[in-house]
């Protein structure tokens, strides 16, 4: 057998070689990475990958020859390699290399794993303790066996265990705080591309999220992970199966590998695998969601492994599209083709965007997404924000160019609870900020945009709606110009997404916004930099140390009040946002100790919003809320 990583030398060029032609699940390829060696330092040079190798074995030698693709220039697209025990010879692209054999995985990467107290990392799994596909083997399965089977070797570092003091092991994590957490976690290495990954084994997240991949806007993201452990703990065989699968999905991602049904995204797009996507038995699909079948058909099929296709990715993916640190997750520039109606739609549920008439330059763009039954009741899953995947946004730019709206974190739901579309309940509605996301602002140029999303549903049936436009003015007088720029800045649109926080690392996104109260308070756009301060200061904030070391800032109550109260009395943002910060409002007065003051708040919320004309089943959900907001806050109190 000789599948795995060859190291070649040919002067001043270091060969990375990949050979896959015999061993478990062969792919039947080669591929490679060139890298420039100058004195003590290493530059990447480009890819190849030969997708139809042939093979042959002539007494102790193997020859594996084909034509490549390759990402640089070379004097001929010939690839011809001879294995003889340990080692043997590379022709590539018009060079020789000498090749020694270095290992019989494709690819190493370092994990380095944390975990709160409190939390018990996972082990390992059998296989074989609950009924599964015939033809798949039983076995014990780590993390660290599943990518192995792949042929990725995980070296694993020293795993570090964060402490929490007082604070207790039953912290709720935001993504604000994880955000921070991980840029502290790995700013000791340098903003790189290389083949380490980091995993935090959280408590809990706030949104009540199973786990997390971390992505930022900026040139180096897919460098961890996190895992809730309060959302798959347990010591039953289903549990521990589940954890496995949750460990393995959230790395998979920092690989660059997309949901199961999102394939089609990437740049550039792959095929879907069966019912669009969800029919892939795959460590990337959501187990409530195969199709057909769902959960109860998912463990009874999946063989614990990676498709085909990913198999491809993982072992021979370009370095950079593969490597952490490197391309963005998913796509390079994100351009796409603008959402199309289907042809023929008997889905039932009928989706729109809706937008105020106009936003200010330098204003955060915020859509609302309605989804409602068509005719006849419907059930579908609650995942309408874009931040869970299952809806997706498209913006047509002034330009005319066409880019996919990508949040700066993607939730993974590994849960997805029916909700049932009737005259009881309508539709569904969510919030959106999509003016920033990993590529930076979408919206930085006064014109008109063309936005659009799609909506996968329940049963796979894709969901497209109106197209909604969004006018961006230009700026009339110099305080407009001055606030716009202040408000257009990327660590400034990190904090939107984040709705605030603490991190060094955000600290001149945070003083500009400082700047807007400070010398433009009574600018109309000061509102959304008081309500990021406000939501903030109003939540406590953990800080996770290089040390390990856990530090709680408690909330600023009065700091909260202060800026959401004006937010409040303006009442200038989007209604569902203007909800949750009201309530958010009200939180913070209780905390003060002035409980009437928090009552009077929400009854203040209903009066706004009954003004505003709503329907009246959606001022009953309203009052509903507002009542159970001031039962929590007195039971809290």
């Amino acid at each position: 057998m000789i599948s795995g990583l060859y190291q070649g030398q040919d002067g001043d060029a270091r060969l990375e070689l990949r050979v896959d032609v015999d061993g478990a699940r062969p792919t039947g390829r080669v591929s490679g990475d060139l890298f420039s060696v100058a004195g003590a330092t290493t530059s990447y040079v480009g890819s190849f990958v030969v997708e139809a190798a042939e093979s042959a074995t002539e007494e102790n030698r193997t020859r594996v020859w084909g034509a490549g693709r390759f990402t640089y220039g070379v004097t001929t697209r010939s690839v011809s390699i001879r294995i003889t025990g340990e080692g043997g010879t590379a022709h590539v692209g018009g060079r020789n290399f000498t090749l020694t054999h270095a290992s019989p995985y494709f690819r190493s990467v370092l994990l380095e794993q944390d975990s709160v107290v409190g939390t018990v990392p996972f082990v390992a799994y059998d296989t074989g303790t609950l009924p599964g596909p015939t033809g798949s083997p039983p076995r014990e399965l780590s993390v660290q066996a599943a990518f192995a089977e792949a042929g990725i070797e995980l070296r694993v570092a020293e795993p570090g265990v964060v402490p929490t003091g007082a604070a207790g092991a039953d912290l709720a994590w935001d993504d604000a705080e994880l955000h921070h957490a991980m840029t502290t976690q790995f700013s000791r290495y340098g903003d790189a591309a290389a083949w380490r990954v980091w995993l935090l084994v959280a408590s809990r997240h706030v949104g009540g999220y199973r786990g997390i991949m971390f992505d930022y806007n900026d040139s180096f993201q897919r460098q961890g992970a996190a895992v809730f452990y309060d959302a798959i703990q347990g010591q039953t065989p289903q549990s521990q199966r589940a954890q496995l699968r949750t460990y393995v999905h959230e790395l998979g991602h920092a690989f660059n590998l997309l949901h199961s049904w999102q394939k089609n995204l990437a740049s550039p797009p792959q095929p879907l695998g069966p019912n669009g996507g969800f029919g892939d038995l795959s460590w990337m699909n959501y187990v409530q969601n195969y199709r057909p079948g769902g959960e109860q058909g998912y463990w009874s099929a999946f063989p614990f492994q990676f498709t085909h296709s990913e198999l491809i990715h993982l072992r021979h993916g370009f370095f950079r599209d593969v490597v952490m640190g490197a391309n963005p997750f998913g796509t390079g520039a994100a351009e796409i083709t603008p959402f199309e109606q289907p042809v023929i739609d008997h889905s039932g549920l009928c989706l729109e965007v809706r937008a105020k008439n106009g936003f200010a330059f330098g204003e955060p763009v915020v859509v609302e997404l309605k989804l409602a039954a068509a005719g006849e009741p419907r059930t579908t899953h609650n995942h309408l924000h874009p931040d869970t995947e299952f809806t997706q946004v498209c913006i047509t730019q002034p330009g005319g160019r066409t880019v996919l709206y990508r949040p700066m974190m993607r939730h993974c739901v590994d849960a997805s609870p029916d909700i049932r579309l009737d005259e009881n309940h309508p539709a569904l509605y969510r919030s959106a900020y999509i003016g920033h996301g990993r590529d930076g602002h979408y919206f930085q140029q006064p014109g008109e945009y063309q936005v659009r999303a799609q909506y996968v549903a329940a049963d796979g049936s894709h969901i497209v709606s109106n197209v909604c436009t969004v006018h961006v003015g230009y700026p009339v007088s110099a305080a407009d110009h001055q606030v716009g720029e202040l408000m257009l800045g990327e660590e400034q649109g990190k904090l939107f997404s984040l709705l605030g926080s603490d991190s060094p690392s955000l600290r001149a996104g945070n003083e500009a916004l400082d700047e807007v109260i400070a010398r433009h308070g009574g600018h109309p756009l000061a509102v959304y930099a008081r309500m990021v301060k406000g939501l903030n200061a109003g939540r406590e904030f953990k800080d996770l140390t290089a040390a390990k070391n856990l530090r709680i800032r408690p909330p600023d109550a009065k700091e909260s009040i202060e800026q959401l109260g004006v937010v409040v009395r303006e009442a200038t943002i989007d209604n569902i946002t203007l909800n949750m910060v009201t309530r958010r409002l009200a939180t913070a007065e209780a905390r003060q100790g002035d409980l009437a003051g928090a009552h009077a708040t929400m009854d203040g919320m209903v009066a706004t919003f009954a003004a505003k004309g709503l329907n009246p089943v959606v001022m009953g959900q309203i009052r509903r809320q507002a009542e159970l907001t001031k039962a929590a806050l007195s039971a809290e109190a």
